[in-house]
């Protein structure tokens, strides 16, 4: 997208992949001290760009990775995709003993702008914008003593059954032939939806037994009582999680879940600046959301985060980490430039 008018080739497409992916590998291995040749997993996720040979098989081939390595490329699972990666990532190191486990979380702008003027279609074009993640895992005991984070629980919700949650984010051509992607006018009912029953599953697994209690005890009235007037209980999530990573998909969908979860400011400060700074990453926003509370200094020994992403299909998909440490920045971050500058103030 550097050129006027834009050329949108498959040359100009690998070359952005090119620059996001290697960009975000060169820094893994700098700052881990790990080399290539010692990666047994590679998860790469990119939803719009999905060439031949794929995107993972473009990284082997760069990096010079094993014979013997565990590769997948996962495509079109949207902005929740990187979570998914994580999981499937860990799955495989809980087969796969003693190794380590890449996972890289991107997406493709040059061949997926949309050229018409069907106004839904038109709204990922002011949104989306270049970004890309590396993340290193490990099932190393050694690797415990400069591990920065420990993942604690991965909840996955898919609510593609419902023909209308199905169809709220959807690829497709406009009446003149134009490739987009259509963004529905009830995604964010859809959105609440998938994130009441992703926290109904996740509640209980992080939040301390008295809200449970509370939470269990108004469904009982509402529903043995049959009091349709009793509001349903949101449990206070700050008491389980001291840092929030919620997916930059829009300032709609921040202050959408700012609302329904009852957090303060400071809980979505990383997600309203990455969405200032950098736009819609997809996948990879909540990894500059971390990078952001890692920059601020935030992130403390035994502090958990909650990475909250929402993605086509229609998914909500959460992951829970714990940090080991007191967190410094890794070098080169994405906010090394321009941090002290943050946060801005942003206009209502």
């Amino acid at each position: 997208m550097h050129f006027i008018p834009p050329r949108p080739s498959m040359q100009a497409a690998r070359e952005e992949a090119e620059q996001v992916m290697f960009g975000a590998l060169d820094n893994l291995f700098l700052n881990t001290n790990v080399k290539p040749k010692q990666i047994g997993i590679l998860v790469v996720n990119c939803s719009l760009f999905n060439p031949t040979p794929s995107l993972s098989a473009m990284i082997v081939n760069r990096y010079k990775l094993r014979g013997n390595i565990r590769s997948f490329n996962l495509g079109g699972m949207g902005c929740s995709a990187g979570v998914i990666a994580v999981d499937l990532a860990k799955d495989m190191l809980q087969v796969h003993r003693n190794t380590y486990a890449v996972v890289v979380s991107m997406e493709n702008i040059t061949q997926n702008w949309y050229f018409g003027n069907k106004k839904s279609m038109l709204i990922p074009n002011c949104l989306f914008r270049v970004g890309g993640a590396a993340i290193l895992l490990s099932n190393k005991s050694a690797d415990k003593r400069r591990a920065k984070y420990k993942l604690v629980h991965v909840v996955r919700t898919h609510k593609g059954a419902d023909d209308k949650a199905f169809r709220c984010v959807y690829q497709e051509q406009d009446s003149v032939g134009k490739t987009g992607v259509s963004l529905s006018k009830d995604l964010m009912a859809i959105a609440g939806g998938a994130l009441k029953t992703n926290i109904t599953t996740l509640g209980p697994l992080v939040l301390p037994i008295s809200e449970q209690l509370l939470f269990f005890a108004t469904l009982v009235i509402k529903k043995l009582f049959k009091k349709k007037n009793v509001k349903p209980y949101i449990p206070d999530f700050k008491l389980a999680f001291d840092h929030f990573c919620i997916h930059a998909g829009g300032r709609a969908v921040i202050d959408e879940l700012e609302k329904n979860l009852q957090l303060l400011p400071v809980h979505v400060e990383a997600s309203r600046m990455a969405l200032h700074r950098f736009g819609n990453t997809s996948s990879s926003s909540i990894w500059y959301e971390l990078a952001y509370i890692e920059a601020k200094g935030r992130m403390k020994r035994g502090n958990k985060v909650w990475q909250i992403a929402f993605g086509s299909g229609f998914k909500c998909n959460s992951a829970v980490w714990e940090a080991l440490r007191c967190v410094k920045p890794s070098g080169n971050g994405p906010w090394e430039d321009c941090i002290d500058r943050y946060p801005v103030k942003l206009v209502s």
